[in-house]
């Protein structure tokens, strides 16, 4: 068997020597961990101690991350078309020098508007750091094997929260929230910077050929066609469901009786069956076509939360479904990950996949507020997940009819 790491196939990677750049897989790794844990996890954990010094409301605290979402989901387009032209190494490195710049502007804001700003500048480095550039690096260098290294990189983005939620909480009890955030970003400047700027500095190899007709004229129309339309719609309506369902989890459980504590377990357990799922997906994908593990994939995510608002109980019976919900979204990663390749190749992979996740970006971004401002009119939180549950079947509905022409 030959190692993931070292395996060298120039047809599959497209690189003109043959070689695959080693250290690019474990250096993605290791800036997923740290990026995600510091840029975006650590702001839930110091979320009541920055409310609490700075007298914001937990709203318009809450709202600057958002923008940062927002902002992120509208850079990752430009961001993608220079992925496709130019690779990571430059996108990766400058973003993660503005992701230093970033949170020590968060740490230093004296007010509210200076905070937003801050913020928006995080969205930006978010594009250009996170999952989407990594992907779009993997999906280029590896190619064929591309869902073995898309697989390895989630199951460490996995790990961010379990790393620096609790090291973000310990520093917290000795330091402010502006002084844990400093120290967080001289933890993100020694890791993120130099990784990117040496790990990535391969040269960027041709894209392979797509599964479908090629572009004579370079010009390229899939972003225009129906089924990515419609893939689009279908992965925003499942994604608004999915993060609504991940914020919405705990009051669900406290109103069925559960305890605070518990039902802060039943979300955690849900994050590990989300690492589970990511370790399903290349079998899953072996064995159907993505048009059918596209629909399957978002039918099972509204069929949990259809369950979780139906079944008052008892709590374990709720944590199973807790995690078997986790496990579909764990899935859900790889398949917006690879959903471009797998139905119009890599050429334009960042640009297209820029334009398909953005819509559910922006998606992710509101369903917090969203579902909260449901859950009063339709009864509460068991309302609200049969709702979403009734978005996850109409996404389904949009899946089938997303093959490439």
């Amino acid at each position: 068997m030959t190692d993931l790491d070292t395996r060298t196939d120039g047809a599959a990677t497209g690189t003109g020597d043959g070689s695959r750049p080693r250290a690019v897989l474990p250096a993605l790794c290791l800036t997923q961990i740290t990026g995600w844990g510091i840029v975006y996890y650590a702001f839930p954990v110091l979320l009541s101690r920055m409310t609490a010094d700075t007298g914001w409301s937990v709203g318009a605290t809450t709202g600057a991350f958002s923008l940062a979402l927002l902002v992120s989901a509208a850079a990752s387009v430009p961001i993608g078309r220079i992925l496709d032209r130019r690779g990571p190494h430059l996108v990766m490195t400058a973003g993660s020098v503005l992701a230093v710049v970033a949170v020590l502007a968060v740490a230093a804001a004296p007010n509210l508007p200076a905070f937003y700003a801050a913020w928006a500048l995080a969205g930006i480095a978010m594009a250009a750091t996170f999952y989407h550039p990594a992907f779009a690096a993997l999906t280029r260098w590896w190619g064929p094997d591309r869902v073995r290294a898309l697989t390895i990189v989630t199951l460490a983005g996995g790990l961010a929260s379990t790393v620096f939620a609790p090291l973000t909480a310990a520093l917290a009890e000795h330091l402010t929230w502006r002084s844990t955030y400093v120290v967080l970003a001289g933890v993100l400047a020694l890791v993120t910077i130099p990784a990117h700027a040496l790990a990535l500095r391969a040269p960027w190899p041709p894209p392979p050929p797509g599964p479908g007709p090629e572009q004579p004229t370079g010009k390229d129309d899939t972003a225009r066609s129906s089924p990515f339309v419609l893939l689009a719609l279908a992965f925003t309506l499942s994604g608004f469901a999915m993060y609504a369902v991940v914020i919405g989890l705990v009051p669900l459980l406290e109103e069925r009786g559960a305890s605070p504590t518990a039902a802060a377990w039943a979300l955690g357990l849900g994050g590990a069956g989300q690492t589970l799922g990511r370790t399903l997906y290349a079998a899953l994908a072996a064995r159907t076509t993505v048009t059918t593990r596209t629909a399957a994939l978002i039918a099972l995510g509204g069929a949990t939360t259809a369950a979780l608002a139906l079944v008052p109980g008892p709590l374990p019976l709720l944590v199973l479904l807790s995690v078997l919900a986790g496990v579909v979204r764990g899935n859900l990663t790889l398949l917006q990950a690879t959903a471009v390749t797998d139905r119009w190749g890599a050429t334009h992979y960042g640009r297209l996949s820029a334009l398909l996740t953005a819509p559910a970006t922006i998606a992710a971004a509101l369903a917090p507020w969203a579902g909260a401002i449901l859950a009063g009119p339709l009864g509460g939180y068991s309302g609200l997940f049969l709702a979403l549950a009734g978005s996850s079947v109409v996404a389904t509905l949009l899946a089938m009819r997303t093959g490439p022409r």
